[in-house]
Protein backbone atom coordinates (compact mmCIF):
# COMPACT_ATOMS: atom_id res chain seq x y z
CA UNK A 1 0.00 0.00 0.00
CA UNK A 2 0.98 3.87 -0.62
CA UNK A 3 3.05 5.15 2.36
CA UNK A 4 0.26 6.97 4.71
CA UNK A 5 3.09 8.82 5.86
CA UNK A 6 4.09 10.12 2.74
CA UNK A 7 2.86 14.18 2.25
CA UNK A 8 1.71 14.82 5.82
CA UNK A 9 4.91 15.90 7.12
CA UNK A 10 5.08 12.91 9.79
CA UNK A 11 8.69 10.97 9.91
CA UNK A 12 8.31 7.14 10.37
CA UNK A 13 5.44 5.50 11.30
CA UNK A 14 1.87 7.11 11.33
CA UNK A 15 0.91 6.87 15.24
CA UNK A 16 -3.40 6.27 15.66
CA UNK A 17 -3.61 6.67 19.45
CA UNK A 18 -7.14 4.90 20.57
CA UNK A 19 -8.33 5.50 24.29
CA UNK A 20 -11.40 4.37 26.49
CA UNK A 21 -12.55 2.42 28.85
CA UNK A 22 -12.58 -1.09 29.59
CA UNK A 23 -15.15 -3.44 27.75
CA UNK A 24 -15.76 -0.29 25.32
CA UNK A 25 -13.75 -2.47 22.40
CA UNK A 26 -10.68 -0.99 21.81
CA UNK A 27 -8.55 -4.61 21.52
CA UNK A 28 -10.63 -5.76 18.73
CA UNK A 29 -12.12 -2.55 16.53
CA UNK A 30 -8.17 -1.10 17.30
CA UNK A 31 -6.99 -4.85 15.93
CA UNK A 32 -9.29 -4.87 13.24
CA UNK A 33 -8.91 -1.68 12.11
CA UNK A 34 -5.18 -2.39 11.80
CA UNK A 35 -5.75 -5.57 9.51
CA UNK A 36 -7.77 -3.02 7.62
CA UNK A 37 -4.69 -0.45 6.95
CA UNK A 38 -1.70 -3.03 7.05
CA UNK A 39 -0.85 -1.21 10.06
CA UNK A 40 1.13 -2.65 13.09
CA UNK A 41 -1.16 -3.08 16.36
CA UNK A 42 -0.07 -2.33 19.87
CA UNK A 43 -1.69 -3.13 23.01
CA UNK A 44 -0.68 -1.22 25.87
CA UNK A 45 -2.69 -2.65 28.71
CA UNK A 46 -0.44 -5.75 27.40
CA UNK A 47 2.63 -4.32 29.21
CA UNK A 48 1.31 -3.76 32.06
CA UNK A 49 -0.92 -6.88 32.70
CA UNK A 50 2.36 -8.54 31.71
CA UNK A 51 3.78 -6.67 34.73
CA UNK A 52 1.10 -7.64 37.11
CA UNK A 53 1.17 -11.43 36.35
CA UNK A 54 4.96 -11.12 36.76
CA UNK A 55 4.39 -9.59 39.91
CA UNK A 56 1.64 -12.59 40.92
CA UNK A 57 3.75 -15.20 39.98
CA UNK A 58 6.62 -13.64 42.32
CA UNK A 59 3.93 -13.46 45.21
CA UNK A 60 3.81 -9.74 45.44
CA UNK A 61 1.55 -7.37 46.43
CA UNK A 62 0.60 -5.36 43.34
CA UNK A 63 -1.11 -2.91 45.49
CA UNK A 64 3.06 -2.29 46.87
CA UNK A 65 4.48 0.23 44.73
CA UNK A 66 8.13 -0.69 45.58
CA UNK A 67 7.17 -4.41 44.90
CA UNK A 68 5.26 -3.68 41.78
CA UNK A 69 8.99 -1.81 41.26
CA UNK A 70 10.64 -4.64 42.26
CA UNK A 71 8.64 -6.15 39.93
CA UNK A 72 9.57 -4.65 37.10
CA UNK A 73 13.46 -4.86 37.74
CA UNK A 74 13.77 -8.19 35.58
CA UNK A 75 10.84 -7.51 33.58
CA UNK A 76 12.00 -9.17 30.05
CA UNK A 77 9.16 -8.00 28.46
CA UNK A 78 8.06 -8.35 24.38
CA UNK A 79 5.04 -8.25 22.29
CA UNK A 80 3.80 -8.46 18.88
CA UNK A 81 2.94 -5.80 16.61
CA UNK A 82 1.21 -7.84 13.73
CA UNK A 83 -2.64 -8.23 14.55
CA UNK A 84 -2.72 -11.38 12.92
CA UNK A 85 0.25 -13.11 15.04
CA UNK A 86 -0.32 -11.67 18.02
CA UNK A 87 1.30 -12.94 21.52
CA UNK A 88 2.88 -11.80 24.70
CA UNK A 89 5.86 -13.12 26.37
CA UNK A 90 7.92 -12.77 29.49
CA UNK A 91 10.72 -14.40 29.20
CA UNK A 92 10.58 -17.43 27.30
CA UNK A 93 6.91 -17.72 28.65
CA UNK A 94 3.95 -17.04 26.28
CA UNK A 95 1.54 -15.03 28.57
CA UNK A 96 -0.76 -14.00 26.19
CA UNK A 97 -3.55 -16.07 27.48
CA UNK A 98 -2.80 -15.98 30.86
CA UNK A 99 -2.63 -12.05 31.47
CA UNK A 100 -6.01 -12.43 30.58
CA UNK A 101 -7.10 -14.52 33.97
CA UNK A 102 -9.04 -12.38 36.77
CA UNK A 103 -6.53 -12.11 39.20
CA UNK A 104 -4.76 -10.29 36.82
CA UNK A 105 -7.34 -7.70 35.59
CA UNK A 106 -7.87 -7.36 39.47
CA UNK A 107 -4.26 -6.43 39.77
CA UNK A 108 -3.69 -4.52 36.58
CA UNK A 109 -4.81 -1.39 37.96
CA UNK A 110 -2.18 -1.21 40.97
CA UNK A 111 0.86 -2.04 38.79
CA UNK A 112 -0.21 0.98 36.33
CA UNK A 113 -0.60 3.42 39.12
CA UNK A 114 2.82 3.57 40.02
CA UNK A 115 4.34 6.48 37.96
CA UNK A 116 7.77 5.21 37.34
CA UNK A 117 6.48 2.15 36.09
CA UNK A 118 3.89 4.84 33.40
CA UNK A 119 7.03 6.80 32.54
CA UNK A 120 9.29 3.71 31.84
CA UNK A 121 5.80 1.91 29.77
CA UNK A 122 5.20 4.89 27.77
CA UNK A 123 9.30 5.10 26.96
CA UNK A 124 9.00 1.31 25.89
CA UNK A 125 5.66 2.36 23.50
CA UNK A 126 7.54 4.68 21.80
CA UNK A 127 10.00 2.68 20.99
CA UNK A 128 8.49 -0.41 20.15
CA UNK A 129 6.44 1.92 17.42
CA UNK A 130 9.56 3.75 16.13
CA UNK A 131 10.60 0.67 15.49
CA UNK A 132 7.72 -1.82 14.10
CA UNK A 133 8.77 -1.38 10.50
CA UNK A 134 4.94 -0.58 9.84
CA UNK A 135 3.66 2.50 7.41
CA UNK A 136 1.53 3.01 10.44
CA UNK A 137 0.86 1.67 14.21
CA UNK A 138 -2.76 1.95 16.35
CA UNK A 139 -2.09 2.34 19.65
CA UNK A 140 -4.59 1.49 22.16
CA UNK A 141 -4.96 1.64 25.75
CA UNK A 142 -5.86 3.95 28.96
CA UNK A 143 -4.40 7.44 28.33
CA UNK A 144 -2.60 6.93 25.06
CA UNK A 145 -4.02 10.04 23.88
CA UNK A 146 -3.26 12.59 25.89
CA UNK A 147 0.25 11.31 27.73
CA UNK A 148 1.59 8.89 25.40
CA UNK A 149 1.00 10.18 22.42
CA UNK A 150 -0.61 13.20 22.52
CA UNK A 151 0.84 14.46 19.21
CA UNK A 152 -0.53 11.95 17.26
CA UNK A 153 -1.81 13.09 13.91
CA UNK A 154 -5.06 10.71 14.72
CA UNK A 155 -6.78 10.56 18.67
CA UNK A 156 -9.87 8.80 19.61
CA UNK A 157 -11.63 8.05 22.60
CA UNK A 158 -13.98 4.79 22.06
CA UNK A 159 -16.56 4.55 24.49
CA UNK A 160 -19.98 3.11 25.05
CA UNK A 161 -22.88 2.97 27.73
CA UNK A 162 -21.81 1.56 31.08
CA UNK A 163 -24.74 -1.11 30.45
CA UNK A 164 -23.36 -1.78 26.93
CA UNK A 165 -19.46 -2.84 27.42
CA UNK A 166 -20.68 -5.38 30.72
CA UNK A 167 -23.07 -6.86 28.38
CA UNK A 168 -20.29 -7.10 25.43
CA UNK A 169 -17.76 -7.93 28.29
CA UNK A 170 -19.58 -10.65 29.66
CA UNK A 171 -20.48 -12.41 26.36
CA UNK A 172 -16.65 -12.36 25.69
CA UNK A 173 -16.09 -13.84 29.13
CA UNK A 174 -18.85 -17.04 28.72
CA UNK A 175 -17.23 -18.71 32.04
CA UNK A 176 -18.99 -15.61 34.23
CA UNK A 177 -22.86 -14.18 34.89
CA UNK A 178 -23.96 -11.47 33.30
CA UNK A 179 -23.89 -9.72 36.69
CA UNK A 180 -20.52 -10.73 38.01
CA UNK A 181 -18.65 -9.02 34.75
CA UNK A 182 -20.77 -5.47 35.44
CA UNK A 183 -19.31 -5.47 38.90
CA UNK A 184 -15.88 -6.67 38.09
CA UNK A 185 -16.24 -3.64 35.10
CA UNK A 186 -17.52 -1.24 37.73
CA UNK A 187 -14.56 -1.97 40.19
CA UNK A 188 -12.25 -1.18 37.06
CA UNK A 189 -13.60 1.77 35.95
CA UNK A 190 -13.41 2.95 40.00
CA UNK A 191 -10.33 1.88 39.78
CA UNK A 192 -8.94 3.11 36.66
CA UNK A 193 -10.30 6.68 36.99
CA UNK A 194 -7.92 7.27 40.16
CA UNK A 195 -5.28 6.89 37.30
CA UNK A 196 -6.57 8.20 34.45
CA UNK A 197 -9.75 10.47 33.02
CA UNK A 198 -10.76 8.01 30.17
CA UNK A 199 -14.48 9.15 30.24
CA UNK A 200 -13.82 12.64 29.15
CA UNK A 201 -12.11 13.55 25.50
CA UNK A 202 -9.03 15.97 25.82
CA UNK A 203 -9.25 18.93 22.85
CA UNK A 204 -8.68 17.59 19.42
CA UNK A 205 -9.32 14.20 20.54
CA UNK A 206 -12.35 12.48 18.34
CA UNK A 207 -15.31 10.40 20.30
CA UNK A 208 -16.21 7.20 19.17
CA UNK A 209 -19.52 5.89 20.90
CA UNK A 210 -20.42 2.74 19.57
CA UNK A 211 -23.19 2.33 22.05
CA UNK A 212 -25.67 1.79 19.26
CA UNK A 213 -22.94 0.47 16.66
CA UNK A 214 -22.43 -3.33 15.91
CA UNK A 215 -18.74 -4.52 15.57
CA UNK A 216 -18.02 -3.81 11.80
CA UNK A 217 -19.71 -0.44 12.28
CA UNK A 218 -17.83 0.17 15.06
CA UNK A 219 -14.82 -0.11 12.50
CA UNK A 220 -16.30 1.80 10.38
CA UNK A 221 -16.35 4.73 11.87
CA UNK A 222 -13.02 4.55 12.85
CA UNK A 223 -11.42 4.04 10.38
CA UNK A 224 -13.10 7.26 9.03
CA UNK A 225 -11.89 8.99 11.51
CA UNK A 226 -8.04 8.17 10.56
CA UNK A 227 -8.87 8.75 6.70
CA UNK A 228 -10.22 12.09 8.13
CA UNK A 229 -7.50 12.17 9.79
CA UNK A 230 -4.17 11.68 7.67
CA UNK A 231 -4.71 12.62 3.84
CA UNK A 232 -3.37 9.81 1.59
CA UNK A 233 -3.83 8.27 -1.76
CA UNK A 234 -5.60 4.28 -1.96
CA UNK A 235 -2.88 1.80 -2.56
CA UNK A 236 -1.93 0.83 -6.19
CA UNK A 237 -4.54 -2.31 -5.90
CA UNK A 238 -7.39 -0.49 -5.90
CA UNK A 239 -8.16 -1.89 -2.79
CA UNK A 240 -11.26 -0.04 -1.13
CA UNK A 241 -10.18 -0.91 2.86
CA UNK A 242 -7.21 0.71 2.66
CA UNK A 243 -6.34 4.35 3.70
Amino acid sequence: MTDPSAGTGIDGPVLVAIDGPAGSGKSSVSKQAARRLGFGYLDTGAAYRALAWNALERGLDTSDAVAVIEAAGDFDFAISLDPDTYWVRVGAVDVTEAIREPRVTEAVSGVARVAAIRTSANALFRALVAGSGRPGVIVEGRDITTVVAPDAPVRILLTAAPEVRAARRSAELTTQDAAAVAAALHRRDASDSTVVDFLTAAPGVTVVDSTALDFEQTVDAVLDVIRAGIPVQTSQTGASDVL
